[in-house]
């Protein structure tokens, strides 16, 4: 396949990939592998989550399982904190998102993310427009 899309690894990439992993995520043009130890390895579209260097040091371990939309991704740790990545306005930036201390669980749309609290609290973030905000729900 497209290499820009992840059809083709990378060396560096392939290496890591060749033994430990449980289990694969895909959105639309990249990939995240989780592995035995809950480190991830990306790739495919840089812009679009295949490359993680932003946060690199937040996924080389304690992840417990990915969310994906159609251009970012999310990994749910096992101490119940969120790692994003991806194309910002997708929900790969959610430096500006104040979650709460436990997220249990996380659902995505096409371009945004929802992640729910121990407290049943959700948090939205994301494109606006596929419900990356909170503000207009009644």
């Amino acid at each position: 396949g497209n290499a820009f899309y992840g059809g083709r690894i990378s060396p560096n990439v392939s290496f890591k990939l060749q033994a430990g992993v449980t289990k694969i995520f895909a959105n639309s043009v990249a990939f995240a592998a989780l592995k035995e130890n809950g480190e991830i390895v990306t790739w495919g579209s840089f812009d679009k989550g295949g490359v993680s260097d932003t946060v690199a040091s937040q996924l080389h371990s304690g992840v417990k399982t990915v969310f994906s939309n159609t251009c970012a991704f999310a990994a749910l740790k096992h101490e119940h904190s969120v790692v994003t990545w991806g194309e910002s306005d997708c929900g790969g930036d959610s430096s500006y998102v104040t979650f709460p201390d436990k997220i249990v669980a996380i659902s995505s749309s096409g371009t945004a993310f929802a992640a729910l609290s121990s407290e049943n609290r959700v948090v939205p973030w994301g494109r606006p427009s596929n419900g990356g905000d909170a503000a207009a729900v009644s």
